[in-house]
């Protein structure tokens, strides 16, 4: 079965963010980038337990993807799948503490 995949807020702004410094050098890799970062959640859908576990948040519920260098974060319901964030593999998690701190609730 294919679980529902909902984007949070946050990270459709993570997104718009990427494709925006990408754009800067080349409007075909930024577009390339998004693309893949949402086919990705495709797979998600179909394989939720695909990604491995946040290692900075030991939460099995709360998983990652990667694409290129970014981190697809998404967190697995019983019913959803809610991506969380879309981060540089180089970023801390630290500073998008917020975001993590509500994994265990509705997003």
């Amino acid at each position: 079965m294919v679980a529902q995949v909902v984007w949070s807020p946050e990270a459709v702004e993570d997104i718009e963010a990427i494709a925006q410094y990408i754009q800067r050098d080349s409007l075909f890799y930024a577009k390339v980038v998004a693309t893949r970062i949402f086919e990705t959640s495709a797979s998600i859908a179909a394989f939720p337990g695909i990604g491995r576990v946040v290692p900075e948040l030991a939460d099995s519920a709360v998983r990652e993807r990667f694409v290129y260098s970014y981190r697809v974060i998404y967190r697995v319901d019983s019913d959803r799948i809610t991506v969380l964030a879309v981060i540089h593999g180089r970023r801390l998690l630290e500073s998008l503490g917020e975001r993590f701190g509500n994994a265990q609730g509705d997003a």
